[in-house]
């Protein structure tokens, strides 16, 4: 049998250090970050500054409040994470941005504060994929080699694994994102946004008990969960339902507490994910899970992960808060990737998209 061949990476040692400014807005939280690169092919994150557009409880956030919020504290977001990374705009090697996708009046906010930062200091700029730099980062700070990714956020649901420069979509919801899902429901509950309404429907999961029944829909290796929304919504609506918990109805019945809904709604849809994540790991024979996105800060997630992980003998790795939640430092460590391969965004074409798929990047920088 021939010995296999070690695939020598595209992407060479910078003979100096470099740095990458990154700024990400594509929905309520706004974020800048500073990452250096060095000589001997490490990465140093210098700085991760984020403030987050949080509103009352039971509202979602409108794109164009939304944008406003980016542009009220943008400045103050840039110039804390200078300041922390203790280096001056003039000091940087390039500017990166989130393209796509996202919502499209934050997107743009941000944007613009890089195209004018880029022409003001001539420093080139990078637009990045936000899905693209949730992968690299991820990879950059649990060091795995070549994961099936479970990507999980309030706007995308996607497994993927890494072929030939491009990182490609094995599954992914039919519908709404899981994110969203949890989201809404939060919502209806009128939990509260702060820190996030997926975190207090995590919290208020663990004191749950009883499963209800829901809607289990996988297609392969896609979801849907737009019916499983509908579904646990209607629960809220049952005569059983008890807004406050109580344990005790007047007719002596079993009651549905909130606790119980979120239970209830974590637990099926965190079933459904880790089952068309195991497929894809069959599928391409890797044994290494990597969880990016907001959601993946869930730590029933992380667990019910684990335990298929280690089934099949592999492992599963996932970041905290700082990495998973959106935030400017990831933009900065694709964007910084890209940029060591030659690629920057002339100013004429630094626009923004909603619609960025995953798959539509060139990833220059892998083997």
């Amino acid at each position: 049998m021939p010995a296999l061949l070690r695939i020598q990476s595209p992407l060479k040692n910078p003979e100096r250090p470099v740095l990458a400014l990154g700024l990400e807005g594509s929905a309520n939280k706004l974020g800048a970050g500073v990452i250096k690169h060095t000589p001997d092919g490490s990465a140093t994150v210098l700085s991760n500054v984020r403030h987050t557009y949080i509103t009352p409880p039971g509202e979602g956030f409108q794109p164009r409040d939304t944008a406003l919020h980016h542009r009220e504290w943008v400045f103050d977001v840039v110039k804390k994470s200078l300041f922390a990374a203790n280096v001056s705009v003039s000091d940087l090697d390039c500017i990166c941005y989130t393209k796509g996708p996202g919502m499209g009046a934050p997107l743009q906010s941000v944007a613009l504060v890089a195209r004018t930062l880029s022409l003001l200091y001539n420093k080139p700029l990078v637009a990045v994929n936000h899905c693209v730099g949730h992968i690299e980062m991820g990879r950059e700070i649990t060091g795995a080699k070549n994961p099936v990714v479970l990507y999980v956020s309030g706007g995308n649901t996607q497994v993927i694994a890494y072929s030939r420069q491009c990182y490609r979509i094995f599954g992914e919801t039919l519908d709404i994102a899981v994110g969203n899902c949890l989201d809404r429901f939060a919502r209806v509950l009128n939990l509260s946004n702060n820190p996030s309404p997926g975190y207090n429907i995590e919290q208020e999961a663990k004191r749950g008990k009883r499963l209800l029944p829901l809607p289990y829909t996988t297609k392969g290796m896609d979801v849907s969960l737009s019916g499983i929304l509908t579904a646990i919504e209607a629960f809220t609506q049952d005569k059983q339902f008890r807004p406050d918990g109580d344990p005790k109805s007047p007719e002596g019945q079993d009651i549905i507490s909130p606790a119980d809904l979120c239970f209830s709604l974590q637990e099926t849809v965190f079933a459904m994910l880790v089952e068309i994540t195991e497929r894809a790991m069959a599928h391409i024979g890797s044994k290494e899970v990597l969880i990016v996105g907001g959601v993946g800060c869930n730590e029933r997630l992380q667990e019910m992960m684990g335990i298929m992980a280690r089934e099949r003998g592999g492992q599963v790795f996932a970041t905290d808060e700082r990495f998973c939640i959106d935030n400017g430092i990831m933009i900065a460590q694709a964007g910084l990737l890209s940029f060591r391969m030659g690629f920057t965004t002339p100013i004429a074409k630094s626009t923004c998209t909603q619609r960025f798929r995953t798959d539509q990047v060139h990833v220059s920088w892998r083997a």
